[in-house]
């Protein structure tokens, strides 16, 4: 069977992709940024499509042909810079499933979440439930699948946040502890889509995927920090409002296209509990699903997931810093130490009807790549210039004024731990 996988290098469409494949389904991903996909992926095709744009049946058309069935696990957190929930749950959402119903494609799997309810507390839900409506109405073979919290060995978004969380050296904090979650491993997802697929499966159907047992969050980072092998660490209960606070910067951060997992939405739904009934879905498919210690036990961990969750913290503070840095030295060069620079210019014999704009302009040019480097867009590139221009910068002040070498303050031998900081931040930007 050809199968479309929307989102399908995602935390669950890319598990989903993996188990199509491997049982003899052809399959095709889609995504916005599918070239690093195509690598990873090489056994599917691939579409590159911004679905925020794929808002009409007449836009997904071309996408559909020849395909039998379709997956959808398309999903945004929170409108961002870079989201917008109605536009991808609602509007490209719907749209999909309506040329679904034109081209004849009968099964449609759609991925949801439990909660997914009109009055649910985040817009998240409540665009998601939109989506769900829209389906339910159509005379397709569908099926709803509502996972509670996803388990993954993949790292990204909430899953990624708790694996830290569960890292941190001194103390374990957890927000929200009493509300009460149930775990679904993505394995039992993927495998729920497999049987989904069968002929004979029945259709018109909403099953909620999860474990029958209950959870605290408290008692899952403490599952995930004896599965990273790391000594248990006393366990501080954040306060509500440091809780929102730090959503609140975060929901700030999305505005410049970073998708933290610890956005206002994130809380909200942690806070509210992720509770279902999975009795249908068990006694349809015949799936014993995996309980917080199967799944973990099935994804022994390795020192590649302890350094991911000791780095992921430590990520955002280096860029932060690391654009700090270049801003601030900017700052002072156009400020306090405009005249400092100058007088280095000037010994350097740089003529000095050059030496002012020389100044001014190297002063410009800090802050701006600092700046660059917070918005997520022109992260890549400005850590590219930077890479470039601070050898030169060191080259360029060697040859003009070799002596600040034996400065006593260092500022040439400074400029090396920088050098190093910039392929750090580099090396871990990836956020899939």
């Amino acid at each position: 069977m050809r199968v479309l996988v929307t989102g399908g290098y995602g935390l669950i469409g890319s598990a989903i992709l993996a188990e199509l494949h491997r049982d003899g389904h052809e399959v095709t991903g889609l995504g916005r940024e599918v070239e690093v996909a195509r690598r990873r992926f090489a056994y599917a095709g691939w579409i590159k499509a911004d679905v925020r744009r794929l808002t009409t049946p007449a836009s997904w058309r071309p996408v559909l042909d020849g395909i039998d069935a379709v997956v959808n696990c398309l999903g945004v957190l929170q409108d961002g810079a870079r989201d917008n929930l109605r536009d991808v749950h609602v509007a490209a959402t719907c749209a999909l499933f309506e040329a679904c119903r034109e081209a004849g494609i009968r099964r449609v799997i759609h991925i949801s979440m439990i909660g997914a309810e009109a009055g649910a507390p985040t817009e998240f839900a409540r665009s998601k439930a939109a989506g769900d409506a829209y389906l339910m109405k159509l005379d397709l073979d569908w099926l709803i699948l509502r996972p509670g919290l996803v388990l993954a060995p993949t790292a990204f978004g909430g899953s990624a946040m708790l694996r830290a969380i569960a890292a941190c050296p001194l103390v374990t904090p957890v927000i929200g502890v009493g509300a009460p979650i149930q775990v679904v491993s993505v394995a039992d997802i993927a495998r729920t889509v497999i049987f989904a697929l069968k002929p004979d499966t029945p259709a018109r159907v909403i099953w909620q995927l999860a474990h029958p047992q209950l959870h605290r969050l408290e008692d899952i980072v403490l599952a995930l920090r004896e599965w990273l092998g790391d000594p248990m660490r006393p366990l501080v209960r954040v306060p509500d409002w440091a809780g929102r606070v730090v959503a609140a910067c975060a929901d700030l951060l999305s505005w410049l296209g970073w998708r933290s997992p610890a956005r206002s939405t994130a809380f909200a739904q942690l806070t509210a509990g992720v509770l279902g009934d999975p009795q249908d879905w068990m006694t349809a498919t015949g799936i014993k699903p995996r309980s917080l210690g199967d799944s973990l036990a099935d994804w022994p961990s390795n020192v590649q997931e302890r350094w991911f969750a000791r780095l992921y913290l430590l990520k955002p503070v280096a860029i932060a810093t690391l654009a700090l840095f270049w801003i601030l030295t900017g700052t002072v060069t156009l400020g306090p130490g405009r005249a400092a620079a100058a007088d280095h210019l000037m010994t350097a014999g740089i003529p000095s009807a050059l030496v002012g704009a020389t100044v001014i302009f190297g002063g410009i040019f800090d802050v701006a790549l600092g700046i660059l480097l917070l918005v997520r867009r022109f992260t890549r590139a400005a850590l590219l210039v930077m890479l470039a221009v601070t050898p030169l910068y060191l080259l360029i002040g060697t040859l003009l004024a070799p002596q600040l070498w034996l400065d006593p303050l260092g500022p040439y031998l400074k400029i090396v731990p920088v050098l190093l900081a910039t392929v750090f931040v580099l090396a871990i930007l990836d956020e899939r």
